[in-house]
């Protein structure tokens, strides 16, 4: 798990400080052009990755699950001893760039966690690797904003320290470099490689032996030490990619596709809407206010991931819990947007971050607006907490459903590889259609729902077609699937 937990480390520490990372370098013309330049550097690590992660997820089917590993965590401890020490925003784009075609650690961690599991347990065990993301992305995004140009941050500690000044970075990426080399030394000493790579030999008698046999008498031996002969049995032969792809398969990497598309959508379209101003649409927050909000509705994570979706998955089975996430989804998506509503009609009446207005409600609050102002945060946080428990339902459920669907043991890294190229291929250009809707939306007057409900709206019907396709999935698929390979049964 401590492998798991250094890529969203990793991950969500550079988010926090991406744009002024960006914005120093220089490199836009305007600063219009920065937030362009920062998608760019942020999707080159997930689309380098998206071209590779289904081949190191069928190397390690090969060549075992460790040596993965260890590039993928090579590749990161790189990456970001260059990130936190170049001037150059190029130089950035290729350190994220390589650390993603590098990237297949989720992939072999996820196939670690099927294969060191069985049927009484799985669920709990599999629940721990999208635990462990949320896990980490909220420590990495506390470390980015925490240790983010310490000299500015810290004046009476680094101040005075001239390599902080010129690289005002170096501090987060070195811890992230920190965290991966511990995953390192865990996966070197600690990890047992899962993936037995078996060396079967067994007797083969040829035809010359046989006949000499029948000549011969009761007491001689069968065979002559010349005439048998030890043959090494291959390693499993491997599906091909169009074996692989029964129909319920493509189903399954369907709805995978379509949802995480949605999800993807969903949480880069929360910050811009909460950011934006009530007059465009949004809530008018406050930085502060958006990280608090975020930070509240994830505290459900730990109970619902490692105690209740367990307990739902063992009674009901991972495809129920796949299409009740996907259900509670569309909730959020239909009923955020409608708080600009509330929030602009507070907007004169608050003043200075949300954030301190929490801790503190101003004095000349009349009722009726401490009244709208608690409704406002109470409806927010539910639907947020709400869409945090779907997003846990359909996202452990679907790596459940991978694993389960593979044919066999040796086919378990091509199959998450497949299903983590999906995921990886939303989070690229999920971001970029998320902008692009808002931006369009925005610039256009255009009624309900194309307006500042637009990208909530697309989302919505991503959920509800891939809901659809879900209910043609079999219920097999709520069973580990995956036989011994052909030569393991072989005595």
């Amino acid at each position: 798990m401590s492998i798991r937990l250094s890529e969203p480390v990793n991950v969500t520490l550079f988010l926090t400080f991406a744009y002024k990372m960006v914005e120093r370098y220089g490199v836009a013309n305007n600063p219009q052009d920065v937030a362009f330049y920062t998608g760019l550097l942020l999707t080159s690590g997930t689309f380098c990755q998206a071209l590779t992660i289904m081949h190191w997820g069928r190397l390690s089917d090969r060549i075992g699950r460790r040596p993965i590993l260890y590039i993928g965590l090579t590749g990161t401890i790189i990456s970001n001893l260059v990130l936190g020490l170049t001037d150059s925003y190029w130089v950035a784009l290729a350190a994220c760039s390589f650390n993603g075609f590098l990237s297949g650690n989720v992939v072999v961690v996820k196939t670690i966690v099927a294969e060191i599991s069985d049927d009484s347990n799985r669920p709990r065990m599999m629940a721990l690797v999208p635990f462990m993301w949320n896990v980490g992305s909220i420590a990495g995004a506390a470390v980015g904003g925490l240790s983010a140009d310490p000299a500015h941050q810290y004046p009476g500690l680094f101040g005075d320290i001239v390599f902080f000044q010129k690289h005002p970075y170096f501090l987060p990426c070195a811890i992230g470099c920190m965290v991966s080399i511990f995953a390192f030394i865990m996966a070197v000493f600690k990890l047992k490689e899962t993936r037995v790579l078996k060396d079967i030999r067994k007797p083969v008698i040829s035809t010359a032996s046989s006949s000499s046999a029948t000549l011969a008498n009761e007491g001689s031996p069968l065979l002559e030490n010349g005439d048998q002969e030890a043959q090494t049995v291959q390693q499993p032969r491997h599906r091909t990619m169009m074996e692989l792809m029964t129909p319920t398969v493509v189903r399954v990497m369907a709805t995978n596709f379509l949802v995480c598309l949605a999800m993807s959508m969903g949480d880069h379209a929360y910050p811009m809407f909460a950011a934006v101003s009530t007059g465009e649409g949004g809530l008018g927050f406050t930085s502060r206010s958006i990280g608090v909000s975020l930070a509240i509705s994830t505290m459900a994570v730990i109970y619902m991931q490692l105690v209740v979706y367990p307990r739902i998955a063992s009674k009901y089975g991972v495809l129920f819990c796949y299409q009740r996430g996907q259900i509670f989804m569309t909730i959020p998506f239909i009923c955020i947007p409608f708080l600009s509503i509330l929030s602009a009609r507070l907007e004169n009446a608050i003043a200075g971050p949300r954030f301190a207005a929490i801790l503190q409600l101003p004095d000349e609050w009349n009722r009726s607006t401490i009244v709208a102002y608690t409704a406002l945060w109470t409806l927010l946080l539910l639907l947020l907490l709400l869409l945090t428990v779907a997003k846990i339902l359909v996202s452990t459920s679907i790596n459940l459903i991978t694993v389960n669907i593979a044919p066999s043991r040796s086919e378990l890294g091509f199959m998450n590889g497949a299903q983590q190229m999906g995921m990886t291929v939303t989070r690229t250009i999920g971001p970029v259609l998320t902008g692009y809707i808002w931006s369009w939306s925005s610039k256009h007057a255009l009624p309900f729902p194309f307006n500042s409900h637009f990208v909530w709206t697309v989302a919505l019907v991503l959920t509800v077609v891939s809901y659809y396709a879900s209910s043609k999935i079999p219920q097999s698929v709520n069973k580990f699937a995956a036989k011994e390979d052909d030569n393991d049964s072989e005595d």
